[in-house]
């Protein structure tokens, strides 16, 4: 079912607005497509003036960028830790712009929008994490 992004026909004091004319083709937005974590899989969709946008449907390889440096290279996604669209999301391992993964590199976060660009761009947060069974050496307090 398509989503409908004309004017509500509800007034803010929750009168009805009757309608002037009927729906458009040109007002009809489309569905939201959960991009899971998995083997790549993307599908081309035509999009308005011939335009084509790619659905990612699932992927496990994400360009992350370091700010610091400036370098962006592949890492392999390990799962979603944080998603502020939907708690449930993290649970179901599906990625938006805006989730936080944990990545080979460390963890980022989504830049791009793979529902629309067919794409996983990310930014780092942190760098990797020490290996399990040695701890991280403590940082020299300063006086």
């Amino acid at each position: 079912m398509a989503r409908w992004q004309g004017r509500s026909l509800t007034k803010p004091s929750g009168g009805r607005i009757w309608a002037k004319r009927k729906k458009r083709k040109r007002e009809m937005g489309s569905e939201f497509v959960e991009t899971k974590l998995g083997a790549t899989k993307r599908v081309a969709h035509r999009a308005r003036g011939g335009a084509s946008k790619f659905r990612l449907l699932a992927v496990d390889i994400a360009n992350v960028t370091d700010p610091k440096t400036g370098q962006t290279k592949k890492a392999k996604i390990i799962t979603v830790v944080e998603n502020q669209a939907d708690p449930h999301f993290v649970r179901r391992n599906v990625l938006t712009k805006g989730a936080v993964i944990e990545t080979e590199l460390g963890r980022a976060r989504v830049t791009s929008r793979p529902g629309q660009q067919g794409v996983i761009s990310a930014v780092l947060l942190e760098g990797p994490k020490a290996p399990e069974g040695k701890p991280a050496e403590p940082e020299p307090e300063k006086s």
